[in-house]
This record gives C-alpha cells, structure tokens and sequence, in this order.
C-alpha cells in the first residue's frame, strides 16, 4: 500500500492523500488564506473534510466546498449542525472520544484547549483535536488551537500518533515553548509545526521549536510543501 502524504496549505489548512487514494482536506482555509498557494484554493477533488472548530480560519472554505463536491464533512456535533444549517448534506457528527470510519478513514475526535463559535457567532460546540488513521494505520494527530494540556500524554499512549501537527504561532495558540513539552508528552518523534506565519501577530516558529526539541524532526514546510508520514 502507499505511503502517506501530508500537504501544508499554510495556516492549519492540510491536506492529506491517503494510501487507499483518499483526499482528506483539513481546516480548509483556503480562500482569503494570505499563505495558501493559489494553485490549491480550488482543489479538483476533495473526498473528506475534518473540521477542528468553529472559527471562520478553520471552517474556512468548508461549506463551498461540501457543496461543490458532495464529500463527507467530520466534525463535531454541533458544528456539524450548524453546517448543516449552512447547506452542507452529509456529515458525521462524533463528539470527543467518538470515532467515525469514512471509507476506510478513521477519524477521532479528542480535547483541546481554547474556545470555538461560528462564523457567524454561534455556538459551535466545543474545540476538538483530530487524530486521522489512514487505511494502513498510519496516524496523524491534528492539535487544533490549542494551549498544551497534560492529557495529550493521554492521546500518545491511546492512538500512539506517527506525527503530530502542533500549533506554534503564539499569541492565539500555544508558541514554541508549550508546543516542545507538548511533543514530550505526546512522545512522538516528527512534528509538523502549523498556525505561525499567517499574520504579524504570530511570532512563534518551527526554527524556534526546533532548538527547544532537538531529539524531535522538525519539518519545516512553505506552504505547498509536503511530507511523507
């Protein structure tokens, strides 16, 4: 089976082409996203997307593109109805530690730490981190907007992710420092630094988390690069 490959779209846009030939979008900013490449705001397929939360930087192009191409969107129970409401047709709705399968992709849903509304200022349920397996069991685990929290030790020893995709930006996030214990509770050996460089008010960096956990890869991606997980 094929390996996986994890794209960054800047901020914490992702995509991710799964070995079963999957295109799995994540937090699709895409569209008023200044670090997206323009060659990937308007994606020719898109099977699946996962949603961290409510924030219109996370939802992003969600809608628009559910609508376009009739894919799956995961997120959490009352995002996934306020979706709804937005015209979205098939969602998956777990809450935190609930799994949903789509196609052979698994997606769980586990805590994070900071807040969540709508677009439009609703309420959006809580804010979630997302752990993807992939149908060869290779797992990623997206931390969402999160603070660090002493439970990701838990997430490490439950889903035992390959790579783990850490907000480093500060200000709205955790930066560097909190984002290097974060990798030591979570006791993962390859980090995909996101949510740093999209605006001034983000100061934290990948170089930055690199010298603060030098036992750790660090990659260090531009927007539109990619890594094999």
């Amino acid at each position: 089976m094929a390996d996986t490959t994890l794209t960054w779209l800047g901020h914490s846009a992702f995509r991710i082409e799964t070995p079963g030939g999957k295109r799995v979008y994540i937090d699709p900013f895409l569209h008023g996203n200044p670090k997206c490449p323009e060659a990937e705001q308007e994606p020719e397929r898109v099977d699946v997307i996962a949603v961290t939360h409510g924030h219109g930087d996370h939802v992003g192009d969600t809608v628009d593109l559910a609508r376009k191409h009739g894919c799956t969107v995961v997120a959490q129970v009352e995002l996934a109805g306020w979706l709804g409401k937005q015209g979205v047709e098939n969602t998956r709705d777990p809450n935190k530690g609930g799994t949903v399968d789509v196609d052979g992709v698994k997606f769980t849903l586990t805590n994070a730490h900071h807040s969540s509304s709508s677009p439009d200022g609703g309420y959006a349920g809580e804010p979630c981190g997302i752990v993807v397996e992939v149908e060869n069991g290779t797992t990623i685990y997206f931390a969402g907007d999160t603070c660090i929290f002493g439970d990701m030790q838990l997430i490490g020893r439950i889903y035992q992710p390959d790579l783990a995709v850490l907000p480093v930006g500060d200000h709205y996030t955790m930066g560097p420092r909190e984002a290097a214990v974060a990798l030591e509770l979570l006791g993962v050996s390859r980090c995909v630094p996101c949510h740093w460089g999209t605006f001034p008010v983000f100061t934290g960096t990948p170089q930055a988390l690199q010298e603060l956990a030098p036992e750790v890869t660090v990659e260090q991606l531009e927007p539109g690069d990619s890594v094999t997980v």
